[in-house]
This record gives C-alpha cells, sequence and structure tokens, in this order.
C-alpha cells in the first residue's frame, strides 16, 4: 500500500486542505522529500520534473515549520518567472486553508513595487519572489531576512544566470544556520557549482523517476515534414483543433512573433507569449487563453513556465527543444489533473533520428502522425481563406459611388454564383503560389 501524508508526518490542518483539493496520494518526490524537509537538519537537493509536484513536497514542510507567534520572514522562495511565482503562492494559499494565522506574499517583477513594499510592511511568514524583484527590495530596505530559516530555489536551473550573479547579496542578508532546499529539473554544471558555494557539504540529495505525474495520460507524437510545407502543416493541425486550446513552443522570441503573426493572418484565435513582452501584456494574453477567448498560445519555454490551464488538450513543439527536459516541461502543460493531451513535435527529416534520443532518455514511446496528403492541405487552405474573408470587417471609407458601380457588376449574381466565382477566381490564382504569403520561418 502506498504511503499516505499523514505517514510523512504532515499535520492535521494541512492534511484537511489536501483532503479539500483531492490530493490523496504523494508523489515520489513528496515521499521522499518531506521527511527529510520537516527533520530539517540539513540543506536539501531535489530533481525533478514539472508536474511531479515539487510545490507540495517543499511547500507543505515549510507551512508546518512555520512558527505563527513570529511576525519575521522566515521563508523565501524564489522563482524564474512571475508566472510560476503565482502559481506557487497560489499553492501555498490552498495548501494554508486552515492555517489563517500563517501569512503568505508574492513579490515579482514586471508590476509596480510599491504596493509589494506596503505588503511587506505587514506581518509575513513565507514569501514567493523572483531573484531581480527580491534583490531591489534588499537594496530598497523594504525587506527583513534575518530571522528567515529557509530559502527555496525552485527550478534554479531556468534561473542560473541571475543566481550566480545576485545570490550572494540574497545570502549575505540571511542567517548563518538557514537551510536552503534547491529543485531542480537538470543538474548542470553551473548548478554543482550553486550547490558546492552555498549549500551544506552533507546535503541531502534526492531525485524522482523522469517520469512526470499524469504522463501516461499523453500522447507522444511526431510528425515529418519539409520546410517549405511547416506552415501549411500547422494550421491543418490546428484546423482539426478547432475550439480546443493548445500552446505552440518555439524556440525563439522571433520564432514565437513570425508564427503568431502568421496565425493571426489566417484568423486563428491566439496570442504571443515570450520575455520580451511587458508584464501587463503578458497578463493579458493569460488571462485571455484561461479565460477562453483566445484558444492558442504561441510560447517560449520559459514564458510558459507557471501555465496551469488544466484543459489544454494538445501541445505542438514546432521547433524539437535542445534539451530533453525542455520537452518534458513543454509537454507537462497538457494532460493535466488526469486529463488526458496531446504533445506533437513537428520534425524536419534530418531530425527524425533524434527521437530515438528522446525516447531512450525519457522513457516514452513517440508514434507517427499521419501527414496531411497535398490535397487536404489545399482545401484546408481554401477554407481558411473563406474564413479571411467572412472575418473581414467592411471598410467604410471605401467611396459610396464606387461601392454602387461595384454592386451593379455583381447585381444579377445570386449568392450562390457569387461564392462559386470567387472561389474559382480564388483556385486560379493561388494554382502555383501558397494561400498567404506566410513569414518566413528560417527552421
Amino acid at each position: 500500500m502506498s504511503k499516505q501524508f499523514a505517514d510523512l508526518g504532515i499535520s492535521k490542518p494541512i492534511l484537511n486542505a489536501l483532503s479539500d483539493l483531492n490530493i490523496v496520494t504523494p508523489t515520489e518526490i513528496q515521499q521522499k522529500t518531506i521527511p527529510l524537509l520537516l527533520a530539517n537538519t540539513t540543506d536539501f537537493v531535489g530533481l525533478a520534473k514539472t508536474g511531479t509536484g515539487k510545490t507540495a513536497a517543499f511547500g507543505l514542510p515549510i507551512l508546518q515549520l512555520i512558527d505563527a507567534n513570529s511576525t519575521a520572514v522566515q521563508a523565501v522562495i524564489l522563482a524564474p518567472t512571475r508566472e510560476l511565482g503565482q502559481q506557487i503562492f497560489k499553492n501555498l494559499e490552498s495548501f494554508a486553508a486552515f492555517l489563517p494565522e500563517v501569512s503568505i506574499a508574492v513579490t515579482c517583477g514586471g508590476i509596480p513595487i510599491k504596493p509589494q513594499i506596503e505588503r511587506l510592511a505587514l506581518p509575513t511568514h513565507i514569501v514567493v519572489a523572483t531573484p531581480g524583484r527580491l534583490i531591489d527590495l534588499i537594496q530598497r530596505k523594504a525587506i527583513n531576512l534575518k530571522e528567515t530559516k529557509f530559502l527555496v530555489l525552485d527550478e534554479a536551473d531556468e534561473m542560473v544566470t541571475i543566481l550566480k550573479e545576485g545570490l550572494d547579496e540574497i545570502v549575505a542578508e540571511l542567517p548563518e544556520e538557514h537551510k536552503t532546499f534547491l529543485f531542480s529539473a537538470t543538474m548542470p554544471g553551473a548548478i554543482k557549482q550553486l550547490i558546492q558555494n552555498y549549500l551544506n557539504k552533507n546535503v541531502a540529495q534526492v531525485s524522482a523517476n523522469m517520469e512526470t505525474v499524469g504522463n501516461q495520460g499523453i500522447d507522444h507524437q511526431y510528425i515529418v515534414v519539409d520546410p517549405i510545407e511547416k506552415l501549411d502543416v500547422l494550421m491543418h493541425f490546428l484546423n482539426s483543433k478547432e475550439g480546443e486550446r493548445g500552446i505552440i513552443f518555439c524556440k525563439t522570441k522571433a520564432a514565437v512573433n513570425k508564427l503568431a503573426k502568421n496565425l493571426a493572418i489566417n484568423r486563428f484565435s491566439s496570442g504571443a507569449l515570450h520575455g520580451s513582452l511587458s508584464q501587463g501584456i503578458r497578463d493579458r494574453i493569460m488571462e485571455q487563453f484561461r479565460e477562453g477567448h483566445i484558444n492558442i498560445l504561441v510560447a517560449t519555454d520559459l514564458a510558459a513556465r507557471g501555465i496551469d490551464v488544466k484543459e489544454i488538450s494538445y501541445v505542438v513543439n514546432y521547433h524539437l527543444p535542445d534539451a530533453y527536459e525542455a520537452y518534458v516541461h513543454r509537454s507537462g502543460r497538457t494532460a493535466r489533473a488526469g486529463a488526458k493531451g496531446l504533445s506533437l513535435t513537428v520534425l524536419q527529416p534530418e531530425e527524425v533520428g533524434e527521437i530515438t534520443d528522446f525516447e531512450k532518455e525519457l522513457g516514452i514511446k513517440f508514434t507517427e502522425f499521419k501527414k496531411p496528403s497535398s490535397l487536404s492541405i489545399e482545401e484546408n487552405n481554401t477554407l481558411l481563406w473563406a474564413k479571411q474573408i467572412f472575418k473581414t470587417k467592411p471598410n467604410h471609407e471605401v467611396d459610396a459611388e464606387l461601392k454602387t458601380k461595384i454592386k451593379t457588376v455583381f447585381h444579377h449574381l445570386t449568392k450562390d454564383e457569387l461564392i462559386e466565382k470567387l472561389l474559382a477566381n480564388y483556385l486560379l490564382q493561388n494554382k502555383n503560389e501558397p494561400t498567404e504569403k506566410p513569414v518566413k520561418d528560417k527552421k
């Protein structure tokens, strides 16, 4: 029989909150981590992927170890993006539903700092922050970490650069006897160096399986295309998923912008998400996505961290990720909360051999997605052309006399005859050309 949270030493108020959230059985990383952190004897390193339940693995013990009689900041949790920070904050608040005396705040970059400073002037036990914003608050003397017992570095591999540059400044504010809990999806040299420099030499290390929670619900498929047909094949796939929500991943911000522009031209309900956009724009796009006002997000890997929308039915890897871990993070956006999902990777012929490496490294199996025929793609492009016309807003600036002359030309045609002629004209013009000149995609 698998262990339950009570067996790990979790207290009754937190167990009640987990019960209300229908969180019943601890994941592997939670089973291995929670007892160690509750013991509070040494620093900790956890290797775990997206979807394995890391937030509860460190969040539950920290909530339990908080001394509510003190008003000091006792735990700082660092996350690479504001989106992930907000997600951690919301999760902690849910876990602490029956701990009203525990106060949690979130302070991330990209939004005004003044309200955050005012919030930190109130009693606060746990602070979730992005590194840059925390350093800013330290420099302004707006946060006191002199009694902080725990420093958590979540998704440490995604914030290596800023940690290398700013961790000294953060650690200098902490008491000498604090504990550091580091979580990472990978263990590159830079992370090993951080562990060596900042964590106790007797640090406890655990790792969870590469398989993420719910991954059994993900159907991993790939499709092989030539560069010239890549966009057309993608649009054919998206049309087949009309009304469903999905995320398309690109390697670079420039590629995200190009693809998002092409989708907009073809009237797909979509939005772009990458680090160069202002936080206000990113928040607005995410809100539209969560509320169902747009169905497709085109995003970079980092910008998509912290997206936890349950009804994402598919993920498209428009560019093959450079690292196995990135694939795990991407595919983990779908099939959440026990749902099923599709992770489709678009490959060029020379990339097909890499699928075997991904299968071996991640312990998953890919199947080939059947490429649509040329005729099917042509028909799909024709439908997209029709939708473009349907969704085009009338131009009220056109001269009324000119409009009258044009109406006279079409005056004797029925609706069906006009459609027949428009369609014939479109097919004639596009016999040897794409429907819409796409914004060139180099990859």
